[in-house]
């Protein structure tokens, strides 16, 4: 049982995962009241599915590597790469939605959950493969992350990341927070990874998602840490 510091100091056990950061204190969590539910909606599994699939496609995944799962939320994208993988650190600073992936018995034992600011406190261990599903938009620093990606690989790892493709704002609802952008200019990201020290940059469309009439289409960045 793993324990995390609370805001007055205190410790409290939340389950067989941690959540700190810089300060070690308790995160704001904004998927508190949406986790329970997380996993039912349709959308949702079909958006991992893809990019899982999309993944397993672009990426030559072997028995022995370690991976990050950035943003892993419930876990439904790492489940479609953990059979194909050695290991994977499932990082999050949602404490309910890292709950909810705690409780997938296909996970365990598979997955290290790591509740914690990456940004703010780099973890220790290095990796092969950095997965991300939908979550760089709820980063507001673009390039201290993409930086912060490439001190976490080893040398000729990579990373594979999906997001939305740059769109007019109706994606999340007006009134979402923890939205920082909508979605990203695929020549501007590449430019991004590249000045990080990335290689062979490239994009592949995962999935369109159609929602309100409107066509969003969710791109795969696949590079290579040079």
């Amino acid at each position: 049982m793993f324990r995390r510091k609370g805001i007055a100091g205190k410790n409290k056990e939340i389950g067989w995962f941690s959540v700190k950061n810089e300060a070690g204190v308790y995160m704001v969590d904004l998927f508190d009241g949406k986790a329970a539910d997380w996993d039912s909606g349709d959308m949702k599994q079909k958006l991992s599915k893809a990019i899982g699939a999309a993944i397993v496609n672009q990426v030559p995944l072997k028995a022995g590597m370690q991976v990050m799962d950035f943003g892993a939320g419930t876990g439904l994208v790492c489940s479609y790469i953990a059979p194909h993988v050695a290991k994977i650190a499932a990082v999050d600073i949602s404490p309910s939605m890292l709950g909810k992936l705690a409780e997938k018995p296909e996970l365990q034992g598979k997955v290290d959950i790591i509740c914690q600011d990456i940004l703010a406190q780099p973890l220790k261990d290095s990796f092969d493969l950095i997965i991300s599903a939908m979550a760089m938009h709820h980063v507001e620093d673009t390039d201290k992350l993409i930086h912060s990606f490439a001190n976490h690989l080893r040398v000729g790892g990579s990373i594979a990341l999906a997001d939305l493709d740059h769109e007019d704002g109706t994606f999340h609802p007006a009134d979402i927070e923890g939205v920082y952008h909508d979605g990203f200019e695929r020549h501007i990201l590449k430019a991004k990874f590249k000045n990080a020290g990335f290689s062979d940059v490239q994009f592949k469309t995962a999935i369109t998602i159609l929602k309100d009439g409107k066509a969003f289409p969710v791109f795969l960045l696949v590079a290579t840490k040079g």
